[in-house]
Parts: structure tokens; C-alpha cells; sequence
């Protein structure tokens, strides 16, 4: 009786736990997504992380990290990711200041180019922003929103994580 237990277990586990051929994910279309977005949570009732230091790469940002700060002034890199298959050639994401930004260009940050390029045949770009030291010591934080708006062939930016707040300490 044990056995015939036994053996109509094993046959149950055989012919329930068939092999179910798991799709995975394909990316039809290429999407961009701001790294750091990706991997910081999002600031309370907003739709995107505040960043008050630069994080490293694939990973959250850190103690360690530098500060974004008048007092640490000059280029921060950030990397923008690539969804779906490489391109063969290079192309241009763009990017730009969001309104609701209270840092000022030429006093804050030095405007930025608007554009990452990614490389042929790569999945990821830098974007550099250039911090300024206005001089001034004030309580305020200031304010840094960027968002990408898509790309050359076709490129278009991700729901989730095309934007990122940096916030520069005074």
C-alpha cells in the first residue's frame, strides 16, 4: 500500500510538473533610461529619485559617493542605458532641463549639451553636467531636473526612469 502511495506521488510530480517553456522579455523597440533612475528608489510622491550625491554605476548611490555640491564643482558623469538590442551605429539621445528646475544656468550648472551619445555595437553613454561654485553661501539647495525625450532611429525614453533631480547642496 506504501508503495502504490509512493509510486502514484512520483507519477503525480511527473505528469503535473511538465516542462513549461518560459518566454523570456524581448524588447522590440530601443528605450533609454537614466542608470541612476533605475537604480534609486523614487523620492516620496514623485516619479523620479533626488540625487544629492553621484551615484556609481549599476548600483544606488552611496555614503561614498561624491556630493552634488557648489562645493565640489566641475563635470559629473551619468550614464544613460540602452533597452534592446545594440545599434550598429552611434546614436544621439537627447535630453533636457525640466521647468520645475530652481538651480540657474551660468550660476549653478553650465548649461548641458542636450544630447549623449551612445557608441555602435554599446548599451550605454555618458552624459556630463558641469557643476558651478556661484560663490555664494546660502542655506538653499538648488535643484537640477533632467529628463531624456528619446533619440535618433527611433529611440524612445523609458516611462519609469527617464528622469533624474539632481540636487546641488549650497
Amino acid at each position: 500500500m506504501k508503495r502504490l502511495f509512493i509510486l502514484s506521488g512520483i507519477l503525480s510530480i511527473v505528469l503535473l510538473g511538465s516542462c513549461i517553456k518560459n518566454e523570456n522579455p524581448v524588447f522590440e523597440k530601443s528605450v533609454v533610461e537614466y542608470d541612476a533612475a533605475a537604480y534609486n528608489a523614487n523620492a516620496s510622491g514623485l516619479t523620479y529619485p533626488i540625487l544629492t550625491r553621484v551615484p556609481g554605476y549599476g548600483r544606488p548611490a552611496s555614503t561614498a559617493d561624491p556630493l552634488l555640491s557648489r562645493n565640489s564643482p566641475g563635470i559629473k558623469k551619468f550614464r544613460v542605458n540602452l533597452l534592446g538590442g545594440q545599434l550598429p551605429t552611434p546614436t544621439k539621445v537627447f535630453y533636457q532641463v525640466f521647468t520645475g528646475t530652481t538651480a540657474t544656468e551660468g550660476v549653478h550648472y553650465k548649461k548641458p549639451s542636450g544630447e549623449v551619445t551612445i557608441p555602435a555595437n554599446s548599451s550605454f553613454g555618458e552624459m556630463e553636467i558641469e557643476i558651478l561654485n556661484p560663490g555664494a553661501n546660502t542655506p538653499a539647495t538648488r535643484d537640477l531636473i533632467l529628463i531624456l525625450t528619446g533619440g535618433e532611429s527611433g529611440v524612445t525614453s523609458s516611462t519609469n526612469y527617464r528622469i533624474i533631480n539632481l540636487r546641488i547642496a549650497q
